[in-house]
């Protein structure tokens, strides 16, 4: 079989980058000379094979921009009927895959035949320079174009708008944060960022970004916890056309997408242990394979990742690899609570409130003394989010220009109250009842989830609701 594969990986080309990955399929030894003769001059990158079978073993494996491929082998010199079953079964491997057929009997039903099954056009031999040149280069720019249209439609449908956030934090008790980050922001450390719900793990990853030399290429955002462990693999590593079910297309896995720039892995703690051990692998290798594909693929990112739970608890309860912890826990930043930093209530109110003046064209222009010191002596078990989103409620229903304490709508006497559950609405016990859930399972969300009866995602979907 090696004596059958010929001048494999021959490139004509300085930079890999810039040059197209030719897989090209003759039987014909000088057919195959002739062709490198002609191609690696023009930049292109070779594999060249002797049968259709090392053609299938070679895509299996690794990837190209295009394939050449005779329709006649020793097997049938003049049916072409071998050649049209590899079209099939190429276009089945990669259906995007810009295929070219060449045959020597001029066949024109042939020809029609290949393109029938997918081949993007045809030549014959023997074939003019100039034309197979013009056939080969346009099937590569469209490929190329393809790929990246494919590639932006991945990125509008995974990315969150990344922006520049407001960092604001003046507190002494945030000054460990800023030092750390101010020392680990521009390495490829990756980085544990700890801290209850809503003190602002995400805006820290961001800031972590921004200050790294990958600033310029992608973050990628993901909130594992969200994540359905049957889709687990494909959201993280993508998959390929007929992986499952439900696999009409190739998909782009969010580490290649995030390949050359930062991946931020929130609520890391409640991915399950079995897919733990195959997060592990990458970060180890930095290597991944699609799911149903064989195919090996070299990936090189950043991972930031986030949870409110104690990782190392976690891990002696068996929950949680502890192999997988060392190696995202290179440096741990923790967070501390809004209740340990009251300080920055004002400006951060102050944000929160010029932000939703603005989206709702609301003439808000401050708060009453009376609502400020409300909203300072408040526990605030929320945190960040909780203020974030008290503040966009308090604009909606401010009467006149400064936000009273009554537009804030905060439960101050809280555990004091002797309000009965009779007299509350559905949402506030439904709030309260998710508080007592997350505070008796110490804030993992699965574990809560499957104590009120609700899916990860449903109980996600209320904790951001209610501003938890």
């Amino acid at each position: 079989m090696l004596a059958e594969r010929i001048d494999k990986k021959e490139s004509g080309a300085e930079d890999a980058e810039a040059s197209c990955r030719l897989l090209i399929a003759d039987d014909q030894p000088h057919i195959l000379e002739a062709l490198r003769l002609l191609l690696k001059p023009e930049g292109y990158q070779l594999e060249m094979v002797r049968t259709p079978a090392l053609v299938l073993e070679a895509l299996a494996h690794e990837s190209f921009d295009g394939v050449l491929i005779d329709l006649n082998y020793t097997r049938d010199t003049t049916s072409g009927q071998e050649g049209l079953d590899l079209v099939t079964r190429v276009k089945e491997i990669d259906a995007q895959l810009p295929v070219v057929v060449m045959t020597a009997w001029g066949n024109i039903d042939l020809a029609v035949e290949a393109m029938r099954r997918g081949a993007g056009d045809f030549i014959q031999k023997p074939w003019e320079n100039a034309r197979l040149l013009s056939i080969l280069r346009t099937q590569m720019e469209l490929h190329r174009s393809q790929k990246k249209m494919r590639w932006l439609e991945a990125e509008n449908r995974i990315l969150r708008a990344t922006g520049a956030p407001d960092f604001i934090a003046a507190a002494a008790s945030m000054r460990p944060v800023l030092e750390t980050m101010a020392r680990v922001g521009p390495s490829d450390a990756n980085v544990l960022i700890t801290g209850e719900h809503g003190t602002g793990k995400e805006i820290v990853a961001q800031t972590l970004h921004r200050l790294s030399s990958r600033a310029e290429r992608t973050l990628v955002a993901v909130n594992t916890g969200a994540l359905p462990e049957g889709t687990f693999e494909s959201e993280l590593f993508g998959h390929v056309k007929g992986a499952f079910t439900d696999a009409r297309s190739d998909r782009i896995g969010r580490f290649e997408l995030a390949s050359g720039g930062t991946l931020f892995l929130d609520e890391i703690a409640n991915i399950p242990v079995r897919q733990q051990a195959k997060l592990l692998r990458v970060l180890e290798t930095g290597e991944l394979e699609r799911v149903g594909s064989s195919k090996t693929q070299k990936v090189d990112v950043r991972m930031l990742s986030a949870t409110n739970a104690d990782l190392r608890a976690e891990c002696a309860a068996g929950r949680f690899r502890e192999d997988l912890l060392f190696r995202l826990n290179t440096v741990e930043i923790s967070l501390p609570p809004l209740r340990e930093r009251r300080e920055d209530i004002p400006a951060l109110a102050g944000h929160f409130m010029a932000r939703y003046a603005a989206r709702y064209r609301r003439p808000i222009q401050g708060l009453e003394p009376t609502a400020l010191q409300m909203m300072l002596q408040y526990g605030w078990p929320g945190n960040v989010r909780e203020l974030d989103h008290t503040i966009e409620r308090a604009v909606l229903m401010a009467r006149g220009a400064l936000i009273e304490p009554a537009d804030l709508g905060l439960n101050t006497q809280q555990r004091g109250s002797a309000q009965s559950m009779d007299e509350m609405s559905l949402e506030a016990v439904e709030a309260i009842l998710i508080r007592k859930a997350l505070a008796r399972t110490g804030g993992n969300v699965s574990h809560a989830a499957d104590a009120l009866g609700l899916s990860r995602g449903a109980l996600y979907r209320r904790i951001e609701k209610y501003g938890l």
